[in-house]
C-alpha cells in the first residue's frame, strides 16, 4: 500500500477580483508531494505558482478545491497546529523580517505565539543550525547581510520544528554566490530533518539543485510534470518549458518575448 503524500492539492482555483475585474490566477492545480520530497513550482511572473503557495499556506481567502497535509483536509482558517508542521519562507527576507525588533525577538515570536517554553536554548540552537553566531542575536535586520537576513528567516521558520517548508523564491533576492550558500543549507536541514519541501522559483537551475520533481506553471495551470532528471536531459513535452530552459541558460531577450502562453 502506498503511503499517502504528505501534501495533497486538488482542483485548486484562486480567483481575484468580481465581474469585469475578476482574475482567475490557478486553473485547476494538482498535485502530490512525497514525505520527505522536495517539489518545485517554476514559471515566469504571473504564472500563478506563488499563489499556490500562499493559498496552501491559508493566506489567501476564497480558493476553491482541496488541501491535504498528511491526509488530513484544511480549512480555509489557519490553525496554530497545522501552522506548526508547515512553515513559509518567503523572498524577500528584509520585508519578512520586522525592522524594528532583534534577531533575538523575531526569533522569539513564534515561540510565544505557540507557547513553547526554553526560549534561550531554542534560538541558541536555531542560530547554530543555520550558521549564525550567537554575536548576531542582539542585532537589528538592517545590521547583517541579504545572506545572513534569509538565514534568520529559515531560522525562525525552523525554531518550530515544522515537518514542511513551503519555500517562496527563497533565494531570488540574493547574490549568486550567497544563493548556493542557502540552496546547500536548505539541502542539509532536509536531510537531516526529513522535512517536506514545496519549492517556488522562476529559476529553473534552482529548483533542480533542490527538488526531485518539478511543475511547469502557465496562466495558472500545470502544463507538464518532470523529475529532475528529465529537466536535465531537457526531456520535455511542451514547448513553454523548452522556452524556459533556453532562457534560463542564459539571459535571452528573444526568447523571453517569444515564450508561449496559454489562454
Amino acid at each position: 500500500m502506498n503511503e499517502k503524500p504528505m501534501i495533497r492539492v486538488d482542483n485548486l482555483d484562486v480567483i481575484f477580483g468580481h465581474g469585469r475585474a475578476e482574475v482567475r490566477a490557478v486553473r485547476g492545480v494538482s498535485l502530490d508531494v512525497a514525505r520527505g520530497a522536495a517539489f518545485g513550482l517554476v514559471g515566469e511572473s504571473g504564472s500563478g505558482k506563488s499563489t499556490v503557495l500562499r493559498a496552501i499556506a491559508r493566506l489567501l481567502p476564497g480558493w476553491t478545491g482541496s488541501i491535504e497535509i498528511d491526509g488530513a483536509v484544511l480549512g480555509h482558517r489557519r490553525d496554530r497546529a497545522a501552522a506548526r508542521r508547515m512553515q513559509m519562507v518567503f523572498q524577500d527576507p528584509f520585508g519578512s523580517l520586522h525592522p524594528r525588533h532583534t534577531i533575538n525577538a523575531i526569533l522569539s515570536e513564534p515561540l510565544e505565539i505557540h507557547g513553547l517554553d526554553r526560549h534561550e536554548p531554542r534560538i541558541l540552537k536555531a542560530l547554530e543550525e543555520v550558521g549564525l553566531g550567537v554575536e548576531l542575536r542582539f542585532r537589528y535586520p538592517h545590521q547583517i547581510s541579504g545572506g545572513q537576513r534569509q538565514r534568520v528567516a529559515i531560522a525562525r521558520a525552523m525554531i518550530l520544528e515544522p515537518e514542511i517548508l513551503l519555500l517562496d523564491e527563497p533565494t531570488s533576492a540574493l547574490d549568486v554566490s550567497v544563493q548556493a550558500e542557502i540552496l546547500n543549507l536548505l539541502k542539509r536541514l532536509q536531510r537531516e530533518r526529513g522535512l517536506t519541501y514545496l519549492m517556488v522559483s522562476h529559476n529553473l537551475a534552482v529548483v533542480a539543485h533542490l527538488c526531485d520533481r518539478i511543475a511547469v506553471m502557465n496562466r495558472g495551470r500545470i502544463v507538464e510534470t518532470l523529475t529532475v532528471e528529465q529537466l536535465r536531459r531537457h526531456d520535455v513535452a511542451e514547448d513553454y518549458t523548452r522556452q524556459l530552459l533556453s532562457a534560463s541558460a542564459g539571459f535571452d531577450r528573444a526568447a523571453a518575448r517569444s515564450l508561449v502562453t496559454y489562454e
